[in-house]
Parts: structure tokens; C-alpha cells; sequence
């Protein structure tokens, strides 16, 4: 597995992450596919802004295979500026810890870097999953919150890890 930026050619990837059913379920449902062009150019710009838009690539037979994405990017919550990390895994890959090997890699990575200082992890209250990765990396659970994704309101657990000293290998 390894990680490298979004580019403007990941479109199918991002319309099989974002409006597939199943991979929406914790995220309030499919998202529209018009519209789907747009937030990958907006992510690709946000390279730019110094935000961290990575597609979790698997090197498989002759090419390169998407399995996922994993983010860091900032943004206000409650007045104050925060670092936020997010990923999916496609359906076909889940369940061979590629998401927890993502997120570990970009923690490690913020780490090094001395980037992003805390990092905020908002999983759904029922994605076992993602909460289970969050508490395998070191991440403290903080409680619950009422976050907007894409327009929805969604109950979400709250973990916060400081990649310098929290990070589990």
C-alpha cells in the first residue's frame, strides 16, 4: 500500500466512494453524481492550500488500483481553526487494515513533519470500523458531537490524537 496526491483522473474513484450506498451509509446516504467532477478538482486546489488529499493506491498486476482515500485538511469548528483526518476504504478492500495502515501512514507522516498539531477524528457513533482504528492508533475519545458532512447532520464520535506523542505503531 501506499499513499499519493488526488489528481483530476480519480473521478470514477471518488463516484464509487461517494455515491455508492453502502460506502455512504455512515455518511447520511449516496451522494448525487453530478457534482462529483467539481469536488475532485476542489480537492486537487486544496493541495495547493496545503491540505493532504491522499488516494490509498495498492500495486496490483500491471497498474495501480484505488482502494480508498485518507485525508488531513483544517477547518473552524466552534470558532477555533482544527485539524480534521477522514478516510473510506471500497467495499472489496475492507477488512485488510488498509484504512488503519492509511491513517497510521499520514499520523506518521504529520509526525514527522511536525504538521497539523492535534488531529480530529469524527467517525459515526455505529462504524465500528473507523472507531475501532481510531482506538487501535492512540486516538483519546473526547465524546460524542453532531457534525455536518456534505450538507447532513450526523451523530459522530469525537477522538483527538496528537501525532507526536499518541501515535500507536
Amino acid at each position: 500500500m501506499r499513499l499519493r496526491d488526488v489528481e483530476l483522473g480519480d473521478v470514477a474513484a471518488y463516484v464509487r466512494m461517494r455515491c455508492d450506498p453502502a460506502m455512504m451509509s455512515e455518511l447520511g446516504g449516496p451522494l448525487p453524481r453530478e457534482g462529483i467532477e467539481e469536488k475532485v478538482r476542489r480537492d486537487v486546489e486544496s493541495l495547493s492550500a496545503g491540505y493532504w488529499v491522499k488516494m490509498i493506491i495498492l500495486d496490483e498486476g500491471a497498474g495501480e488500483c484505488v482502494a480508498g482515500t485518507v485525508s488531513i485538511w483544517s477547518h473552524e469548528q466552534d470558532g477555533e481553526p482544527i485539524s480534521e483526518i477522514g478516510w473510506m476504504v471500497l467495499p472489496e478492500f475492507q477488512g485488510r487494515g488498509l484504512g488503519k495502515s492509511a491513517v497510521r501512514s499520514l499520523l506518521g507522516q504529520a509526525r514527522d513533519e511536525q504538521r497539523w498539531g492535534l488531529v480530529h477524528a469524527f467517525p459515526g457513533v455505529t462504524n465500528a470500523a473507523s472507531n475501532g482504528i481510531c482506538r487501535s492508533l492512540g486516538f483519546r475519545l473526547i465524546g460524542q458531537r453532531q457534525v455536518e458532512f456534505a450538507g447532513r447532520a450526523l451523530q459522530t464520535n469525537h477522538w483527538v490524537i496528537d501525532p507526536a506523542g499518541d501515535l500507536q505503531c
